[in-house]
C-alpha cells in the first residue's frame, strides 16, 4: 500500500510538472467567471423588472445553474478520460514504466497508485468546476439547487466510473486508441440515454429498455440523470420545463451498478496490465 501511495503522488506530481493543473485551475476559473458575470445580469434584469411573475426569477436561477452544470458534467467526464489517457501506454512506449515496474512494487499496486493519483486530479477538478458553480450560485444569485447532498456524490462516481474505465483501457492500447474507445463508449451512453428519455415521454417501451441497455455498458449518462433529477427545481422537473428534467429516472440500483462497475473495471485493468509483456 505504501508503494501505491508513493506512485499516486508521483502521478499527481507529474501532471503538475506538466502544467495540467494550472491549465485546469486557470480554464475552471475562466468558466465560473463567465457564468457569474452572466448570472449577475440576468438577476439584474429581473430584479428591475416589476412585471416579472414571483416564480421568474427561482426558474431562471434553476435554469442557469442546471445549464452550467450541464456543461460542468461533460467537462468532468472529458477530463475523465484524458487525465490517464497516457497513463500506461505512454510510459509502455517510453520504457519508463519497466523503472516502475519492479520489486517490491507489485503490478497491483502500480496499477491502484496509478489510479489514487489520477482520481485525486479528476476529484480537485470536480471541486473546482461543481463546486465552483454552486458557490457563484449562492452568492451572485442568492440560490442553492436542491438536493446537491445526493446529485453532487453522483456526478463524483460518474467522474470514477469513466476514469477507471480510461485507466483500464490504457493498459491494452495505445493513448490514440483509449481515448477513442472511452469517449466511443461515452457517446453509446449519452445517445443511449436520450433514447430512453424519448421513449419514456412517448411511451414507447423498446426505446425505453434500449436506453437502459446502453447504460449498462457505460453508467455515467444515468448518473448524471439521476443527479439532475435531484438538483433542480421541483415544479420544473415534474413539469418537464427544461432538457435537464428526465423522463425516466435510473432507480437506486443504477447506482450500485455504477459501484460495481468501477470496481470491476479496476480489478479487470490489474489483471490486463499483470499480463502485458513490457
Amino acid at each position: 500500500m505504501g508503494g501505491a501511495w508513493t506512485i499516486a503522488q508521483l502521478t499527481f506530481h507529474e501532471a503538475r510538472r506538466r502544467k495540467l493543473l494550472t491549465v485546469v485551475l486557470v480554464l475552471g476559473a475562466a468558466f465560473l467567471l463567465l457564468f457569474g458575470t452572466g448570472l449577475y445580469f440576468v438577476r439584474q434584469n429581473l430584479a428591475a423588472n416589476p412585471k416579472a411573475p414571483a416564480m421568474a426569477g427561482p426558474f431562471a436561477m434553476s435554469f442557469m445553474v442546471m445549464a452550467a452544470l450541464y456543461a460542468v458534467n461533460f467537462l468532468i467526464v472529458m477530463t475523465s478520460v484524458l487525465v490517464p489517457i497516457e497513463t500506461f501506454s505512454g510510459e509502455i512506449t517510453s520504457g519508463a514504466i519497466e523503472t516502475l515496474a519492479t520489486k517490491p512494487l507489485t503490478r497491483a499496486g502500480l496499477v491502484f497508485g496509478k489510479w489514487l493519483g489520477c482520481a485525486a486530479i479528476v476529484a480537485l477538478y470536480v471541486t473546482l468546476m461543481a463546486g465552483g458553480v454552486l458557490l457563484v450560485a449562492r452568492v451572485v444569485g442568492s440560490y442553492t439547487p436542491p438536493g446537491i447532498a445526493v446529485g453532487i456524490p453522483l456526478m463524483f462516481l460518474e467522474a470514477g466510473v469513466v476514469l477507471t474505465l480510461s485507466l483500464a483501457v490504457g493498459t491494452r492500447l495505445s493513448g490514440l486508441s483509449n481515448g477513442a474507445t472511452a469517449f466511443g463508449l461515452y457517446g453509446l451512453a449519452f445517445i443511449g440515454g436520450w433514447i430512453e428519455q424519448v421513449g419514456t415521454m412517448v411511451g414507447n417501451e423498446t426505446c425505453r429498455y434500449l436506453g437502459i441497455v446502453a447504460s449498462l455498458f457505460l453508467p455515467s449518462e444515468s448518473l448524471w440523470q439521476l443527479a439532475a433529477y435531484h438538483m433542480q427545481n421541483p415544479i420544473m422537473r415534474d413539469l418537464h420545463l427544461t432538457p435537464f428534467s428526465p423522463a425516466s429516472v435510473p432507480s437506486a440500483a443504477m447506482v450500485g451498478w455504477a459501484g460495481g462497475y468501477l470496481a470491476f473495471l479496476l480489478g479487470r485493468a490489474v489483471v490486463l496490465f499483470h499480463r502485458r509483456d513490457l
